[in-house]
């Protein structure tokens, strides 16, 4: 394979891609990368794929059929969120955990039935049924197997077999927080239980929502140390809030091999925008994995122990919209699967941010709409009756990388209210009444009138 030096704008755009941005612009002279061949006056639009211009397809290489049904369908919904907020959100940084949206809506989806199920399934992925509930049990059991490692390359002394260091720190953390009075079954609390470690805690929303709010907020924030701090926001909940579930991931882990801070120079950062910046730009040279694709790059750094790592994608300049645009859960995995052995100079941004949406809107555009609102079918949450629907969902995500590793936090609180079945009435129109006709959509009063005599009104 063709293996580009990792240059400057490399390392730049590298940093910007995980980040939603990058270089739009080819550079030249010390360090910056190389021009290409590919214009740089593409459009914004995703254009029609070129003969061999696409990135490659692929599949997970988790170690049991579950766990790649599992990782599939969760980086195809990964993709589709990031395609949403980029669309709606007014933000050049895109951050979110979709490990922690999915698994905040699978203890949802546990409660759900109907159609309400049915779009879950559809929207997030989740193509095993019943058996994703083991399937996040089994993830997080596979995630937790590497919480430690035997010291590697960057790592420790190495003097002693029997020194460990943390190779990398994964904190996950599920919570329940419902209605002391609401009727929650016993068998979708015991299976939250069971899979998901969510215990229950018992709240008075009814009575004093925003009090249950800080606490849930307190919750999450020792969950991420202090790094989301108010994930619902101030009047996120209300009275006819009847259950929270919430989910909290904290990690931090160092580079397998770390970067000299006396190699970080300033440096100009040219964003998506054409407008330019200076950053702090760190640096070294390194043998590691990397692939040189159709339109970008990816190259991959590997943390501590070298089980996790961090993947980049660097569109070619002018291509960012494109190679976006191109990315799936099959095509990321083809990303995966092409990197291969390769050395040379890398240069990167440190970096530091924080990104929070609320995502009701986005998982109603993207097919979840029967799990939002009155009417919602969660009845396999409650022992009878119709169950609570989705209100909202809150996420914030925070991510720092600098020259001794990454830190990242993230949290997902899925609000419901009670989904009443409709009051009923006996109601007789015996007596003068008045009346209107409306355009609901707008609520435009049309006609209005009354009726004092309805024997004068016959014909």
């Amino acid at each position: 394979m063709n293996r580009r030096a990792l240059l400057a704008a490399t390392g730049m755009a590298a940093a910007a891609a995980l980040a939603g941005c990058s270089d739009d612009a080819p550079n030249d002279g010390d360090g910056t990368a190389e021009p290409t061949d590919t214009p740089t006056d593409e459009p914004t639009e995703t254009p029609p794929p070129e003969p061999n211009g696409s990135l490659p397809e692929g599949s997970p290489s988790s170690p049991t059929d579950r766990l790649r049904q599992l990782v599939a369908g969760n980086a195809g919904f990964a993709l589709d969120l990031h395609d949403r907020l980029v669309a709606d959100e007014d933000a050049d940084n895109v951050f979110v955990s979709p490990y922690s949206v999915s698994m905040a809506l699978a203890m949802t989806y546990a409660g759900a039935a109907g159609s309400a199920e049915a779009a879950m399934r559809e929207t997030l992925g989740f193509s095993l049924g019943e058996e994703t509930h083991p399937a996040f049990a089994e993830l997080q059991g596979e995630l937790d197997d590497r919480a430690t490692t035997d010291a590697g390359p960057g790592g420790g002394s190495g003097d002693d077999e029997d020194d460990e260091v943390d190779a990398f720190r994964l904190d996950v953390a599920n919570a329940l927080w419902g209605d002391a009075g609401y009727p929650f079954a016993a068998d979708y609390l015991d299976l939250v239980d069971e899979h998901y470690g969510g215990g229950f805690n018992e709240a008075d929303f009814a009575n004093d929502h925003e009090a249950e709010r800080e606490r849930i907020n307190e919750w999450v924030a020792d969950a991420t140390e202090q790094r989301i701090e108010e994930l619902i926001p101030e009047n996120g909940l209300s009275s006819s809030t009847v259950l929270v579930l919430t989910n909290a991931i904290y990690f931090m882990a160092g580079w397998e091999r770390e970067f000299d801070p006396d190699d970080t120079a300033d440096a100009t950062f040219t964003a998506l925008d054409g407008t330019e910046s200076t950053v702090p730009m760190m640096a070294q040279n390194l043998r590691t994995d990397y692939a040189d694709l159709p339109g970008a790059q990816a190259i991959e750094l590997p943390y501590v122990g070298g089980e996790v790592s961090m993947v980049l994608v660097v569109p070619d300049a002018g291509e960012f919209e494109a190679i976006e645009a191109q990315l799936s859960g099959p095509t990321l995995f083809g990303v995966f699967e092409a990197l291969g052995d390769a050395s040379g100079d890398l240069r990167m941004p440190r970096f530091e941010y924080e990104f929070d949406a609320e995502l009701s809107e986005a998982l109603e555009d993207l097919g979840m709409a029967a799990a939002f609102g009155p009417g919602a079918d969660f009845s396999n949450m409650v022992e009878s009756g119709g169950g609570p629907g989705i209100d909202d969902v809150f996420h914030e995500a925070f991510v720092s990388v600098d020259e001794e590793g990454t830190e990242a936090a993230a949290a997902t609180a899925v609000d419901m209210i009670e989904s009443a079945p409709a009051e009923s009435f006996d109601l007789t129109l015996d007596r003068p009444f008045l009346f209107c006709i409306r355009d609901r959509p707008t609520d435009a009063v049309l006609f209005f009138g009354r009726v004092t005599d309805a024997g004068a009104a016959q014909e």
